[in-house]
């Protein structure tokens, strides 16, 4: 049986020149949405991501502002940092590359950035907002696999969908969204029962745990649509999923590549998130 790949570079590579058009727009007004990144201490996965988040915002036109601070910065510097770029007119979206170092206080230093900049949703005011419905920013990850699922005409309305994996960052939030686009959602964690069976009846599998290739055809219902939201590195430096490409892409109807599938589309709603930011702080009307 063939299967459809749901190829989110392809996407976010549309959805950018999209958003250049919508950024020109918003130039001829005057106005250029900023984000500011915060990078504390030196570690070489987050320094990679945001020089990627940077040329993100290079290419489609948005204002790019970081902030590298050293390992051993005091989190009242950090939260301080955070207050003026909260003051800052130049600056529609915050968002402090995680993780930080551990003598931060991560839960404290999200919720000092304003609601209206947390481009991440990640603040409580915007997961109680994502909780009800009534949300203006969704996290990026989740968001983007809507988005890639929207584009290839696969709908969740009424269908069994299975997460694996309970973050703050994909599981939880992933499970709001599914639940507003009608699925029926089931969250599975690492003390789950019965694993395998459970992810035998999704129509909508996604994998969100760090386990290299740890979902295998078993785990999977023939005809299934399967997200793979983990980014595993390799003995030789290569990269790979929490799904068994190869073997589960036989009897899956639609899956996600690692890379290329969910990775740039997270990046790309980072920078719809900014855009929708500024279109809020300025109150611009596009049309």
């Amino acid at each position: 049986m063939g299967y459809k790949l749901l190829n989110g570079k392809d996407l976010a590579k549309r959805m950018k020149e999209e958003m250049s058009a919508e950024v020109a727009k918003l130039a001829e007004k005057g106005v250029v949405p900023g984000l500011a990144v915060i990078i504390v201490g030196n570690d070489p996965a987050s320094r990679i991501y945001v020089n990627s988040k940077k040329r993100d915002c290079a290419e489609v036109g948005i204002k790019s502002f970081e902030y590298a601070l050293p390992e051993d910065t005091k989190e009242e510097q950090l939260l301080e940092l955070i207050d003026v770029l909260n003051e800052d007119e130049n600056v529609d979206g915050i968002l402090v590359q995680l993780p930080i170092p551990k003598h931060l206080d991560e839960q404290k230093v999200i919720r000092r950035i304003n609601p209206s900049k947390d481009v991440d949703a990640f603040h409580p005011y915007n997961v109680g907002e994502l909780m009800i419905g009534n949300h203006i920013f969704a996290p990026c990850t989740p968001a983007g696999i809507m988005e890639l699922l929207k584009d290839a005409g696969l709908s969740v309305e009424g269908k069994n969908c299975v997460i694996v994996g309970r973050s703050n960052i994909v599981g939880k939030p992933m499970s709001m969204l599914m639940l507003h686009a009608n699925a029926t959602v089931t969250i599975c964690h690492s003390k789950t029962q019965n694993l395998k069976d459970i992810c035998k009846h999704a129509d909508i599998l996604v994998a969100a745990i760090g386990r290299a290739e740890f979902i295998t055809k078993e785990y999977v219902k023939e005809g299934a649509i399967v997200i793979d939201v983990g980014i595993n590195r390799t003995e030789d430096g290569g990269m790979t999923g929490d799904v068994d490409f190869d073997e589960v892409s036989k009897i899956a109807s639609a899956i996600t590549p690692v890379p290329g599938g969910v990775g740039p589309m997270t990046r790309a709603m980072l920078l719809k998130n900014t855009i929708k930011a500024c279109i809020m702080h300025k109150n611009i009307c596009l049309s």
